[in-house]
């Protein structure tokens, strides 16, 4: 909107000058229901807006833009811990209807943010506060499955690894949840590998599969931080009492009576002020889609829940079909599908485990495609070395001039005239191969060791003369690429003609 719609003392300052109380946002861990009976209590359109400069208004309208509205209670989540803000409507007793794009929380004050979409809004107005739950479905799932992420890395890395880690452990770095994905960022020392990746998710999915009752509490902050499980931000000043998030089958208040029991340890126990799940099960799947470094000692993981893991998991499906239907193939049509892959893999999103297993399965196939063109190549060199020792046994005088396609290889080439060498002394060889699709032939000159007579350098030179052929060479041995497969002919002739 370009206005500025933040909250500063200034204005909370006012606010609480003005007798307005904190907003009482409880209601904001209830679903599924619009909360009635809520009350203006202020009018936001921005900064510098009023002539006090403060920004606050009795009355707003459409033509206002972009406005915020206080009210003495409210249903929304503002963005807070890392967890997105709740959007939706708000609509008075008035008729009035404003849609709410945002929700920050600034102070004791929760400032829903948006644009009247009808009728005028004035302070002292009844109001009911309609938030978008299906898009807050994701975001819960998103914030419980990065609980669940946070103790399956301790899990993997630490509990159950067969390594010493020397007192290393994994701690929350940060993290971020919206409708789209969940981001999370933990001290650990290296990249994970596929193992351990495909391990975290797993444990990720199975607390699906299990349909575990996720759990919350308000408790004395003391009782709680004895909870042998805990995990805790390091660093981080909570609130007593301060509300616990668990996502075990037995509830928290009976954790609290033995909170140094080992089995706790099983689960995931956070404090947590944000929006979750009632079940494990509503999250549906999880994928774990990146990890990586963000700063020295930092790691991030990625991942989704909901229709964006359904997506994944398909995706991945899809690709792993074509990957083992490339696998039936060889040569270079197995050649042709590795780079299409290889290339279509890198812009996946899909599980990062299963990226990685299905990168080494295409590498493997790389290195299938090599041997089967060396032994392609071997077989091609003798082939065609027979073809020319062939041509020269039936040839008479001290030249052989031979047409013998195998594209464009030097390699092939090199190998040709050495074997050629070895079998044949007195004759000197000049070989032509042409590839049709590429509309060139190379063309090869050589003289077996001791032969004097002949000049390869200006053979070559002499038969490919106005083709436009590009090369070099000496006396001994000597080539050039022609462009145009239609003056082989001509070429041949004059080669004959030497």
């Amino acid at each position: 909107s370009g206005k500025d719609m933040r909250l500063v003392a200034e204005q909370t300052s006012y606010l609480v000058g003005k007798g307005v109380d904190a907003t009482d946002d409880s209601a904001k861990y209830v679903w599924n229901e619009d909360l009635e009976g809520c009350t203006v209590k202020a009018l936001f359109i921005g900064r510098n807006e009023t002539e006090d400069g403060i920004g606050f208004v009795e009355s707003i309208s459409k033509e206002n833009g972009a406005i915020g509205v206080v009210l003495d209670k409210t249903n929304y989540y503002g963005e807070s811990g890392g967890q997105t803000y709740d959007i939706g409507s708000i609509k008075t007793s008035s008729g009035a209807s404003i849609q709410i794009n945002n929700t920050q929380i600034y102070g004791s004050f929760v400032l829903h943010l948006g644009v009247v979409t009808e009728g005028a809004v004035t302070v002292g107005d009844a109001a009911t506060c309609c938030v978008d739950y299906v898009r807050r479905a994701p975001i819960a799932a998103n914030h419980t499955m990065t609980h669940i992420l946070n103790f399956a890395l301790k899990d993997v890395l630490v509990t159950k690894s067969t390594e010493d880690q020397h007192g290393v452990t994994v701690d929350q770095k940060g993290s971020l949840v919206d409708e789209n994905k969940l981001r999370f960022d933990f001290s650990w020392n290296g990249p994970l590998t596929a193992e351990q990746l495909a391990a975290v998710e797993q444990i990720c999915v199975s607390q699906i599969a299990s349909a575990i009752p996720v759990d919350n509490f308000v408790a004395p902050l003391e009782t709680a931080q004895k909870i042998s499980s805990l995990r805790a931000v390091f660093g981080e000043v909570y609130p007593d009492p301060v509300r616990v998030v668990a996502v075990s089958p037995t509830p928290i208040t009976s954790i609290l009576e033995n909170p140094q029991d080992g089995q706790w340890n099983s689960y995931s126990v956070e404090f947590c002020g944000g929006t979750h799940l009632k079940n494990t099960s509503e999250a549906e799947g999880f994928v774990l889609l990146s990890e990586e470094g963000i700063a020295k000692g930092v790691r991030r993981i990625t991942g989704v829940t909901m229709k964006d893991a359904a997506i994944a998991t398909a995706a991945a499906a899809e690709f792993e079909a074509k990957v083992t239907e490339a696998g039936k193939l060889v040569g270079l049509e197995l050649e042709a599908q590795v780079k299409l892959l290889t290339v279509e893999l890198e812009g996946l999103s899909i599980s990062a485990a299963k990226k990685m297993q299905l990168r080494e399965t295409i590498g493997a196939f790389g290195k299938q495609v090599v041997a089967w063109k060396k032994k392609h190549a071997a077989e091609q060199t003798s082939k065609v070395c027979d073809q020319v020792v062939e041509a020269a046994s039936s040839t008479e005088g001290n030249k052989v001039v031979v047409r013998c396609d195998f594209g464009l290889d030097g390699k092939v080439a090199k190998a040709v005239t050495t074997a050629y060498g070895k079998k044949v002394k007195d004759k000197a060889l000049f070989l032509v191969s042409a590839d049709e699709s590429a509309d060139s032939f190379l063309v090869i000159a050589f003289a077996p060791k001791g032969m004097k007579d002949v000049d390869c350098k200006a053979w070559v030179n002499a038969a490919t003369e106005g083709t436009g052929g590009k090369g070099g060479g000496k006396k001994d041995s000597a080539q050039s690429r022609v462009s145009g497969v239609g003056s082989i002919d001509g070429v041949l002739v004059k080669a004959r003609s030497f």
